[in-house]
């Protein structure tokens, strides 16, 4: 019989899940990836700020690239769970020789503070798919106000505050942050957008109420400000008024709010530094005050979708918690049952299901690769599968597919979909445009088929 290689399937077409099919379909196996949304990518098509036209047009090509292997499959606009169009249960019975779980995570984290359910209380990635146009989130109003807080200081926050400034065009943007300004997390070259709008004076008068206690955590706060400041280069053209502020050592507490249940402000405790490790951690100091927004966005991080049908610790999918001697990395990327005690065969994750809200296109890459290395280690140790048994395991899954969702998404639905969106873009002057619905995407793409075949009678 001729050998034909082994079927892995791949839950998730974002980066991590993406590069993972990369890999091992160069590797000569069969690669069948099966998406929620009806386009791939991911962060890199929805996590992306939307005026990045050329980094997500260069690694949209990386995937077309990708899919237009004919060892590759796609089935978009699916999802895989307990209720869902197809269980893990049922694709287990497929009996792929792997099954990787690339699905990102899904749910938010409960933010744990008073008021959290406000009106005018987000989540930072909900905000950040509405603004990308990911279905199921542009639609959703968002509505901000004029004083607005976003928690953290990392990434996220540059681009929602870039989001604040110049397109919302909001008065008033805070940065809450836990800790100090030396620990904040940002790329410094993503602040271009944002740093013609920082408030120097009130940067100065932030420094100075924080200063001793910088000071008391051995850190010299001149310098740090020398820094910070420093990074405040080459900045866009200000298209707004908003002023861009930062407030160091203040831990969110209530979220307080008017007799309407809309935020009116937030309740703040006064932190302090100490060292832990070769880092800091901020330590309250009980005392407490009141920071008065109309709108706060938490980015606390997210968690794997629960309902997926797989074992899940801390907000992850498990995994192996006992790393082997030889190859370590295995266990990172092995699914495990705590019930059991063992490790599921077969399955693994990768990317943000496995280590949720770490890094964003390039980590999940790497991640990609690493965990590619490990699906190929255990899969030497199987017997490979012929031609006519690939191809009869392929035609079960598409044909199980389509009977549980008639408008499953297949690479050439994504072209088509591709080639109107650029046809739209063109005529509307734009040099991007998105249909903002899954409904809007099968609808149109049935539309082209439709009439692409009357053209050929």
């Amino acid at each position: 019989m001729e050998k034909g290689g082994h079927l892995i399937i791949v839950v998730g077409a974002g980066p991590a899940g993406m590069q993972v099919a990369n890999v091992l379909s160069k590797d000569g196996h069969t690669v069948i990836l099966l998406n929620r949304d009806a386009k791939f990518g991911g962060l890199a098509e929805y996590g992306i700020f939307p005026s990045k036209h050329r980094l997500r047009n260069g690694l949209r090509k990386s995937y077309w690239d990708i899919l237009h292997r004919g060892n590759v499959y796609y089935f978009g606009n699916l999802t895989v769970g307990n209720g869902k169009h197809i269980s893990i249960q049922d694709l287990q019975q497929i009996g792929a020789s792997a099954l990787v779980i690339a699905t990102g995570a899904q749910g938010t984290k409960s933010v744990g503070v008073q008021g959290e359910n406000a009106l005018g209380v987000y989540h930072a990635k909900d905000v950040v798919y509405h603004y990308n146009q990911l279905p199921g989130f542009s639609q959703r109003p968002f509505e901000t106000g004029q004083r607005v807080a976003v928690i953290g200081i990392g990434d996220v926050m540059v681009d929602i505050a870039h989001w604040l400034i110049r397109y919302r065009k909001v008065k008033e943007v805070t940065a809450i942050v836990r800790r100090g300004p030396a620990e904040r997390k940002y790329n410094p070259k993503e602040c271009h957008a944002i740093c013609s709008n920082i408030d120097r004076e009130y940067l100065e008068k932030e420094f100075a109420r924080i200063h001793s206690r910088l000071q008391a955590a051995g850190q010299d706060p001149d310098q740090i400000l020398k820094d910070m400041v420093g990074e405040f280069t080459k900045c866009d053209a200000p298209v707004s008024d908003t002023r861009m502020r930062f407030r160091f050592l203040s831990s969110p507490g209530r979220v307080l709010v008017d007799q309407s249940n809309r935020v009116r402000a937030l309740e703040i405790e006064e932190n302090k530094l100490e060292r832990s490790g070769e880092d800091y951690a901020s330590v309250g100091l009980k005392l407490f005050y009141e920071f008065p927004c109309d709108t706060v966005i938490f980015a606390v991080g997210d968690q794997v979708d629960q309902n997926l049908g797989l074992p899940t610790r801390n907000g992850n999918f498990a995994t192996n918690p006992h790393p082997t001697q030889n190859e370590p990395d295995d266990s990172l990327f092995q699914v495990y049952d705590e019930v059991s005690g063992k490790v599921l065969e077969g399955f693994f994750t990768v990317g943000w299901a496995r280590k949720a809200s770490v890094g964003l296109v390039g980590i999940a890459k790497r991640d990609g690769d690493r965990c590619s290395e490990v699906v190929r280690r255990y899969l030497a140790t199987k017997s490979m599968l012929d031609t006519s048994t690939l191809q009869d395991k392929v035609k079960k899954l598409h044909f199980l597919l389509e009977t549980r969702q008639p408008e499953v998404v297949n690479k050439t639905d994504l072209e088509i979909l591709y080639q109107l969106e650029c046809e739209e873009a063109k005529l509307r002057g734009l040099e991007e445009f998105k249909l903002a619905t899954n409904e809007e995407m099968i609808t149109a793409i049935q539309e082209r088929r439709r009439s692409m075949t009357t053209a050929k009678v």
